[in-house]
């Protein structure tokens, strides 16, 4: 995808209360920079920020934090969050491979992974968000019961992601290969743009949210 870009985005993201500039100087200490002890999720690639939004209006008992690697991507987030004033909802500008830096063990509740980047060449497979290289490191900064949300209307790289969970310190436990024919899974669904788009020219929407393996469970599962 060939992104516009916008001279001014940079401008506007240094200059905005929203953004965090040095995220690594928070590391560990998060809920000092939001000023209380709720929950912290975060989203990896946020894109416009539609998705994020919402959820931060709709609870503000949880703090959320949107990564963003792209200055224009990121600029029309910024721009919609100034406009709601939320409290609740931050943004950094970086890749999502820095994400071991910017936050400690434990410190994150849940990650959401929206229409990512499938990486269609196999060279890249790293590079794919739910790859097992992520999942290692989404395990380091996600507290013992946390979890993680994966959308995608790209088959393929949904069934590579299914692939990568064995092995990780992650299961499955719930999956569908039609979000918005399932009652269950599609209940309180929010929609990203891209959800939008691709649900409008009739692509089915996959997605599987992982729990974290407790110890107990993944030594039983090494004796069988």
């Amino acid at each position: 995808m060939r992104l516009k870009n916008i001279p001014r985005a940079r401008g506007v993201i240094e200059d905005s209360h929203f953004t965090v500039k040095d995220p690594q100087d928070h590391k560990g200490n998060w809920k000092e920079l939001f000023g209380n002890d709720h929950p912290i999720h975060l989203e990896i690639g946020t894109g416009k920020g539609k998705f994020l939004l919402q959820l931060a209006a709709e609870h503000p008992e949880i703090n959320y934090i949107g990564i963003e690697k792209y200055s224009s991507v990121l600029l029309r987030a910024i721009e919609k969050l100034e406009e709601m004033e939320l409290e609740n909802i931050l943004f950094i500008r970086c890749d999502a491979e820095l994400i071991n830096e910017y936050f400690a063990e434990d410190e994150i509740s849940r990650i959401y992974l929206n229409f990512s980047d499938p990486w269609p060449k196999e060279r890249h497979a790293k590079r794919r968000l739910p790859s097992r290289t992520f999942l290692a490191r989404y395990d380091r900064i996600l507290k013992k019961d946390g979890r993680i949300e994966f959308k995608t209307d790209n088959r393929i790289l949904f069934d590579f992601a299914v692939g990568e969970v064995p092995g990780s310190a992650f299961e499955i436990t719930q999956i569908t290969y039609d979000l918005h024919a399932d009652p269950v899974m599609n209940e309180g669904n929010i929609m990203t743009e891209y959800e939008e788009k691709f649900s409008a020219l009739g692509n089915p929407i996959c997605k599987y949210i992982l729990q974290k393996v407790s110890q107990g469970d993944a030594s039983a599962d090494s004796l069988c």
